[in-house]
């Protein structure tokens, strides 16, 4: 068994955590529901936490993560559908990963879990003491990258590049789990309680507001032009006015989707027509 964690809380997360500035929103994972909700009771009653998701295995861990940011996943690693190592190794293809902090009952897994990097791994059953030395150590970490960004802030040199960000998208037909690179993705439509996400090879469904992917991927080049569209502007090709003030917006593959009379004229400006 290892052995308990010392806190390494830096001074400034404990001024923020202690000002209320600041709190984690965190991802909790495990296939067993009475586990789960026990690790998200721990969780919440965290001063330090602001919300606990909880995720029923693997895949579900993966969507929720490609839908919204966390600070922290704490995942089962035994899991029947993605187990939890499986889910780290793809979580740490994402630009901004999430901090992981594993969560088991067996002590074989944790030379690889912190392979991955993890910050810590609880044995279960896990106590509220061993949860918050785990979430110390999140803002800890949290801490040290803020400072490391703003140490590259002041350095020459071009900015940072997170195209390469993989987001995890259920496919349409058969229910399996795909990543794509978030710069292959041509549009976005609105899909009832879902997004759909339309690639040249593809369409594959997030659950996630079209209101949330125009507000998070707008610094990456995708901006509405209609009610039930954003575009990827990188991957357009032309765009073509129509009759009455509406145009229609095309991409290399031929597909097209409409653009709405009060965004062409924006469009056209930001594409140079």
């Amino acid at each position: 068994m290892l052995g308990p964690a010392m806190s390494v809380e830096p001074d400034g997360a404990m001024r923020r955590r202690a000002a209320g500035a600041d709190r984690l929103t965190i991802l909790a994972v495990d296939d067993e529901r009475s586990q789960l909700e026990d690790l998200a009771r721990l969780l919440r009653s965290s001063p330090g936490v602001r919300e606990v998701e909880c995720a029923y295995g693997g895949r579900e861990a993966l969507l929720k993560a490609s839908s919204q940011p966390f600070d922290a996943i704490f995942l089962d690693v035994r899991m029947p559908d993605l187990d939890g190592l499986e889910l780290a190794r793809v979580l740490r293809r994402f630009a901004a990963p999430p901090q992981l902090v594993f969560v088991s009952a067996y002590d074989s897994p944790a030379a690889d879990a912190f392979e991955l990097r993890a910050l810590d791994y609880l044995r279960k059953p896990v106590g509220r003491g061993r949860v918050q030395e785990a979430i110390d150590r999140v803002w800890a970490a949290i801490e040290a990258r803020a400072e490391a960004g703003d140490r590259a802030a002041r350095l020459p040199g071009p900015p940072a590049d997170d195209d390469r960000e993989m987001i995890a998208v259920a496919n349409l037909h058969g229910g399996s789990t795909r990543l794509l690179a978030r710069s292959s993705i041509l549009f976005v439509q609105s899909y009832g309680d879902f997004v759909r996400i339309v690639t040249a090879d593809g369409r594959y469904l997030l659950r996630c507001t079209l209101a949330e992917i125009e507000r998070r991927w707008e610094p990456r080049g995708f901006v509405r032009v209609h009610r039930q569209y954003v575009a990827n502007l990188r991957n357009a090709v032309e765009l073509r006015p129509l009759l009455g003030g509406t145009a229609e917006l095309s991409f290399a593959d031929g597909q097209t989707i409409p653009v709405a009379r009060r965004h062409a004229g924006e469009l056209a400006r930001r594409l140079g027509v």
